[in-house]
C-alpha cells in the first residue's frame, strides 16, 4: 500500500498537470460512470492529500475522493492516450497529459463539505503544514495497544505505512510490542520529529530513505528499486548495526520486523 508521501506527490503532480483547466473524466471500466459524469468537463481547482487519501476538487463543489488501498495505481502519460487497457476505473484527460486509475479501494464523488468528514476520522498528517503531533500523542499515551499497531492506525497518524512504521521504531530502538502507555512523551516527540523529516525526504525525492549514512552498508535492499532498510522485509538477515538476526511476526494483520537486540 502506498505510504502518505506518495499521495502528496500525486496531488502535486495532478495539480501541475490538470489544475485550473477543464478535465475530461470517464470510466472505461464502467464502475465509476455516474461519478465521472458529475465532474467531466469541469475545471479542476486543486488536488490535495491527507494521509493516504487523495482529493480532486472541481468547480461546482464536487470532489473526487480516491484511496488507492493495496492495489490502486495511477498511470500517467502524454496525450493522445492509447485505448484503455485493463480495468481502468477512472481516466482523466487534460490539455497535455492523461492518467488512468486502476484498482483503488475508494473512487467516489463527494460534496466539498464531506471532505472534512473524511479528514475528521484521520489523525494528523506529518506532511501537512502545522500538523499537530500532540493529537497523536494524546491517543497513544492512553492506549494499551502495541506501538507498532498504533503507528499504522490511520486514526492516530495519517499516512504511515509498513515501511515507515518498522523503520521508525528501529531508528528509535523501540520494541514494536511495547504498549502506548509505556511510551514516554520524550520518546514520542523524538519519533514524531523524525517521522516528519523522513516523510518530507520521501516527498521531495520520491523514494523512502531511512538508513543513516553510517549504517548504509552490508546486504542490499530487499528488492530491485526498493528502499534500503534496517529491518523491513529483512527477516532472517543480520541487523545492519549489531548483527543480530532480524525477526518478523504478524501484528494486527500486518507483518512487523524488528531487531531483538537493538529494540529490546
Amino acid at each position: 500500500m502506498p505510504e502518505g508521501h506518495t499521495l502528496h506527490r500525486l496531488a502535486r503532480l495532478h495539480q501541475r498537470r490538470f489544475g485550473r483547466a477543464p478535465v475530461m473524466v470517464s470510466s472505461p471500466q464502467g464502475r465509476f460512470v455516474d461519478g465521472a459524469a458529475a465532474v467531466n468537463g469541469r475545471v479542476l481547482k486543486k488536488a490535495s492529500a491527507w494521509g493516504k487519501h487523495l482529493f480532486h476538487h472541481y468547480e461546482g463543489g464536487r470532489v473526487v475522493h480516491v484511496h488507492l488501498g493495496l492495489y490502486g495505481t495511477f498511470t500517467e502519460m502524454p496525450i493522445p492516450m492509447p485505448l484503455p487497457v485493463g480495468q481502468v476505473r477512472m481516466r482523466m484527460i487534460g490539455t497535455e497529459y492523461g492518467t488512468d486509475l486502476r484498482g483503488p479501494t475508494v473512487c467516489e464523488v463527494i460534496a466539498e463539505p464531506e471532505v472534512a468528514d473524511v479528514v475528521a476520522k484521520l489523525g494528523p498528517d506529518p506532511l501537512r503544514r502545522n500538523a499537530d503531533g500532540a493529537l497523536a500523542w494524546a491517543r497513544i499515551s492512553k492506549s494499551r495497544r502495541p506501538i507498532g499497531a498504533l503507528l499504522m492506525d490511520q486514526t492516530v497518524i495519517a499516512g504511515v505505512g509498513n515501511v515507515y512504521r518498522n523503520e521508525l521504531l528501529y531508528r528509535h530502538r523501540i520494541d514494536p510490542y511495547r504498549t502506548g502507555t509505556h511510551i514516554d512523551e520524550t520518546e514520542f516527540d523524538a519519533m514524531w520529529t523524525d517521522l516528519v523529516d523522513l516523510m518530507k525526504v520521501g516527498f521531495r525525492r520520491g523514494k523512502i530513505v531511512v538508513v543513516r549514512p553510517e549504517d548504509d552498508h552490508g546486504l542490499p535492499s530487499y528488492g530491485r528499486g526498493r528502499p534500503r532498510t534496517y529491518v523491513y522485509r529483512r527477516a532472517g538477515e543480520p541487523c545492519r548495526v549489531c548483527g543480530t538476526t532480524v525477526r518478523t511476526a504478524e501484528l494486527e494483520g500486518r507483518n512487523v520486523f524488528w531487531c531483538p537486540t537493538c529494540q529490546s
